[in-house]
Formats: C-alpha cells, sequence, structure tokens
C-alpha cells in the first residue's frame, strides 16, 4: 500500500501563489498515477488535476486550467500541484490520492479510482 502526506497549504491573498507538495511511501511510487482532489465547506469533493505514473500525460479540469499545474518527480517520490493566480473559489481541503490499481496508463478524474488519500491540507484565499 501507499502512505501519502500533503504539505503546502496555507493562506494567500487573491492572484497569489502556492505550491503543494505530496510525499509517497511504500510501494514503488511510479507504479500509480496520482490525482489531486479538493473539497470547499459544504460542497462534494472535486477532482482538480492528475497525472499519469510516467508523468507523460496530465489533465487539469476547467474550472483551474491555465493556473495550476501538476507535476511528479518518481525520484522523490513526490507529486506537486502548483497553484497560480488564486482565487477565493479556490478555498478548500486539498487531498493527494494515488490510483491503487497499478496499471492505468492515463489518468482517471473519478475519486473512487483512487485506493490511497492523504490527511488534507487546508488552502485559503482570502477576498
Amino acid at each position: 500500500q501507499v502512505q501519502l502526506v500533503e504539505s503546502g497549504g496555507g493562506l494567500v491573498q487573491t492572484g497569489g501563489s502556492l505550491r503543494l507538495s505530496c510525499a509517497a511511501s511504500g510501494r514503488t511510487f511510479s507504479n500509480y498515477a496520482m490525482g489531486w482532489f479538493r473539497q470547499a465547506p459544504g460542497q462534494e469533493r472535486e477532482f482538480v488535476a492528475g497525472i499519469s505514473r510516467s508523468g507523460l500525460t496530465t489533465y487539469v479540469t476547467d474550472s483551474v486550467k491555465g493556473r495550476f499545474t501538476i507535476s511528479r518527480d518518481n525520484a522523490k517520490s513526490t507529486v506537486a500541484l502548483q497553484m497560480n493566480s488564486l482565487k477565493p473559489e479556490d478555498t478548500a481541503v486539498y487531498y493527494c490520492a494515488a490510483d491503487g490499481s497499478g496499471s492505468r496508463v492515463g489518468v482517471s478524474t473519478y475519486g473512487y479510482s483512487y485506493d490511497y488519500w492523504g490527511q488534507g491540507t487546508q488552502v485559503t484565499v482570502s477576498s
């Protein structure tokens, strides 16, 4: 199995930037497609960004396209989410997740595809 720990959340002004990081331990990191999800108060968990096992394929949801970038470093067993031009509607708890299938070539936007989850890190964008 995989253990995931997020870091990098905090309070930032509208238009600012944050970089979230997720450190993985356990089974070989490169075997897992990775994703970032977020959940705002009173809302359902939503997909934000995902990256394939190799890192060659990425996908970000429309609401953050052009502002957020996902990347991974398989040598360091980490995945990052660079968030620029932050808006108040980006305020949420952000979760790192690993696709436990170990065989997916691309990226899934469905939460049920991800078997391992971090504890979450709070991102608050002031307005």
